[in-house]
């Protein structure tokens, strides 16, 4: 790339859940097209909307664009507080054991200076998890991992069970019956 120097990389505060309105991306594209290269990695392995290649210059023109016209404010990198992120929680998914979304956010509002302003000796990421299913890894890729589990004992339906076992009960609910495999 030509002038490779200023080629910078942007990383965008994601909502919780990870939920954008049609229009919301539109308007991030737009001004990332005004100021950047166009490119976009729809979330990376951290959770951040990362917005690929700009110029020194754009840096605070992009930053005032996105913060006062769009609301939104910049991700974490470096030697600060990452981005905390979630799952959809009990917004989608049945297994949610607790509000992942209402975490993720009251934390987030609660260290966002970290964020920007760093204040550890290493990245420290927060990452909640609504179920032991773990659907954004927050056991593999954080430090500090909020994961729902069941509080109450484990309920089996033993007849289901021997159904199960005897045949009464098709595997997968019968999804692959009738085919040759």
């Amino acid at each position: 790339f030509p002038g490779v120097e200023h080629f910078h990389t942007v990383r965008v505060n994601q909502p919780s859940g990870l939920y954008y309105s049609t229009e919301n991306l539109r308007a991030i594209c737009k001004l990332w097209e005004k100021y950047g290269s166009g490119m976009t990695n729809m979330h990376g392995s951290t959770g951040d909307l990362v917005l690929l290649g700009t110029r020194t210059e754009n840096l605070e023109p992009f930053f005032w664009d996105l913060t006062h016209d769009l609301k939104q404010d910049l991700g974490g990198s470096g030697s600060n507080l990452r981005t905390p992120s979630c799952c959809l929680g009990q917004s989608r998914c049945e297994w949610s054991c607790y509000d992942t979304q209402e975490t993720c956010y009251k934390l987030t509002m609660r260290y966002q200076d970290e964020i920007h302003r760093p204040a550890f000796p290493y990245k420290f990421k927060f990452k909640f998890s609504g179920c032991p299913n773990d659907c954004v890894a927050a056991i593999a890729r954080s430090d500090f991992a909020l994961i729902g589990t069941w509080k109450d004992d484990i309920r089996i339906d033993q007849a289901a069970v021997q159904d199960y076992i005897s045949g009464k009960l098709a595997s997968n609910a019968g999804a692959h019956s009738g085919r040759d495999w």
